[in-house]
């Protein structure tokens, strides 16, 4: 019996474009005057000294934003980038320069979820802020009361079985009970091998999805927990 369920974002609850398209050109035009104008900030300095150290701890801040700007543009999956995206991000959401995208079929099921008891969760590449960003300003209103917790990368790759098996530990519940949502066959397979059950999100957004031995879903009404 599941008893908890965990969802990737993209391309799962949201849009591949909404990311593609709205947040990261977004983050790329905003990001230098953030960083000049807001690198004084404890939580943006830390997240700025952080990612010097990942680009090999010698640039100045504005050698550091271009390297940013390629981080973005190769969509490098990396913890300090994506809590600066965040910060940046919820500058737009509060602005109103954007609404988080939550696929209706995704919102509603979720509601449902919630109502019968089942713990919902999110796992996504995208840092913690930027999950509860995304859920909190959507057309559907503010869905983060929905969700018992959120994990990003720190928690480790999300193509690696270790992360998983994290999760379940912090869950504090039999991996059998857990379901893990994703349109990342990687993804899916490493879930599985720790252990949870899986679905397999084929929407028919972005390339061809090869979900292997999983059983899918083309929107959240075809899942059965």
């Amino acid at each position: 019996m599941v008893r908890a369920i965990i969802t990737d974002i993209e391309g799962t609850t949201t849009s591949l474009s909404f990311v593609k398209e709205v947040l990261f050109p977004y983050s790329t035009r905003h990001l230098p005057d953030f960083v000049r104008s807001q690198g004084h900030r404890p939580e943006v300095r830390q997240l700025l000294d952080e990612a010097r150290k990942l680009a090999g701890g010698t640039v100045d801040d504005e050698g550091l934003v271009g390297v940013l700007l390629k981080w973005i543009e190769t969509d490098q999956k990396l913890a300090p980038l994506k809590g600066l995206q965040g910060l940046l991000w919820e500058e737009g959401y509060r602005q109103g320069d954007f609404q988080g995208h939550v696929y209706e079929d995704a919102a509603r099921r979720l509601r449902e979820w919630h109502l019968q008891g089942l713990r919902l969760y999110v796992y996504s590449s995208g840092s913690e802020h930027a999950q509860r960003l995304i859920f909190g300003y959507t057309p559907f209103g503010d869905l983060t009361p929905l969700f018992s917790g959120y994990f990003d990368t720190r928690v480790g790759g999300k193509k690696e079985a270790p992360s998983y098996a994290a999760i379940v530990r912090e869950l504090g519940l039999p991996a059998d009970e857990v379901l893990f949502l994703s349109d990342v066959r990687e993804e899916l397979d490493a879930a599985r091998a720790s252990g949870l059950r899986t679905w397999c999100l084929m929407r028919g957004e972005g390339p061809a999805v090869d979900p292997g031995t999983h059983p899918v879903a083309h929107s959240f009404d075809d899942v059965r927990p």
